[in-house]
Formats: structure tokens, sequence, C-alpha cells
């Protein structure tokens, strides 16, 4: 019993407090090999799932109620497309879905994947946020990097600070170098890492709001680590 009354005693010290479930960065592919109308296509798919009734479903039955995100496009360098915004309902979620869809293009060039991991992580180091849990969700359609921190050592970095990434491989079926598993593989050995990490597929342009909407019904849940059949 002491021990038990210890424990909650512990859990309910203010120093180890917060203010919300989930802090995620989205990190969106907006290297040279995604024009503008997949620019488009990404954003009007994380514009959807985000105000979909089952994601708000799954924010509403996290411990805190409420998430807080930001939506980062990234190539050769990071630029925020929607600044970190907490969402409790169906309102935030539109004005976060506005935002998304109402900015220009601003991150241009060839991949540097591990400098978008650092960036992601210094987004969530210096916001006013304290989330319970730290997501860096990223989605790319290859695993190269031209320029910057390479992918292991800025992912090394990510996860001692506790923060896990999780990873969107977006699937070209006319480039078998990417299709028929290669690209997913890749992003299980070198991208995702932490606590429940995993891998959720688009297998097409089509299936991307979908696979955008299953991706983060499991990670505001905290439901993690599917089977990698189910992922996809």
């Amino acid at each position: 019993m002491r021990r038990l009354l210890l424990a909650l005693t512990f859990l309910a010290s203010p120093a180890f407090a917060q203010d919300t479930d989930l802090e995620l960065v989205l990190l969106a592919d907006a290297s040279g090999s995604i024009d503008a109308s997949e620019i488009a296509f990404q954003r009007e798919g994380y514009a959807t799932a985000i105000t979909d009734p089952e994601v708000l479903a799954a924010i509403r039955n996290t411990a805190y109620g409420s998430i807080a995100v930001t939506y980062v496009e990234w190539a050769a360098n990071t630029a925020v497309v929607a600044p970190w915004t907490r969402i409790a309902g169906l309102e935030q979620a539109e004005v976060f879905a506005a935002e998304i869809l109402s900015k220009p293009r601003q991150a241009y060039g060839r991949n540097a994947i591990g400098s978008a991991l650092l960036d992601g992580l210094e987004l969530m180091e210096t916001n006013d946020i304290d989330g319970w849990r730290r997501v860096i969700d990223f989605s790319g359609d290859s695993v190269n990097n031209y320029s910057g921190l390479s992918i292991a050592e800025a992912r090394a970095r990510v996860l001692a600070e506790g923060v896990t990434i999780n990873a969107l491989p977006i699937l070209r079926p006319n480039d078998p170098g990417r299709a028929h598993g290669g690209l997913e593989a890749a992003y299980e050995t070198q991208i995702i890492g932490g606590m429940g990490s995993f891998v959720v597929t688009a297998e097409s342009r089509e299936s991307f709001a979908e696979a955008v909407k299953r991706k983060l019904i499991l990670e505001i849940s905290g439901t993690h680590a599917l089977p990698r059949e189910a992922s996809r």
C-alpha cells in the first residue's frame, strides 16, 4: 500500500504534469519528385483526415481530450505550413485544415531527410506545449538523402529525446524501384523508431487520404505495432 501511495504521489506531482495528450509533427514530402498536383493532394488528404469524425473521436478519447499538431513540408529545406494548433474538436480541426490548404509551397529541392527529422524535433523542443507523447509523422516517396545530416544520425538524436518516428511511404506503382515493398522495407529499417513505431503505406494517390486517416487514428489513440499486413 505504501508503495502504491508513493507512486500515486509521484504521478500527481506538478513537475510531471502535461497539458495535452500528443505533440504531433506532420512532415510531408515536398522534394523535387513531388509536383504541384501532388503537393495539393497530400495537403487535401491531411486536411480531410484531420476533420474526419473517426479522427476527432480518437482525439476526444485520449486521456487529455486534445492533441497539438503542426504541418511541415520538407525538401532541401523545411517550411511550416500550419503552425502548432491545439485540437479538441471540429472547430479547431477545421482551422488547422484551412491553414494546410491556404499556404503556397515553400519547400524545394532534393531530399534532406536527416535535416527534416531534426527540424521536427526542434519544433517540439521550442514550442510552449507539454505533451504526454511526442511523435514525428514522416511521409515521402524515397529514402534518398542528398544533403545535411545523415538519416541515421538524425534518427538517433530524435529517438534519444524520447520521440517516436512513424512513416507513411507513398508508393508509385509505375516505378518498380520504389513499389512492391522496397520503400516500405527501407522506411521500416531506416526511418521509424521509438516506442510502438510503425509504417502505414499509401498504395496509390487514390488511397492516400484513407492511409493518412488510419495512421492518425493509430497515433492519436496510441494503438501501435499492427501486423504489417494490417497496416496497409
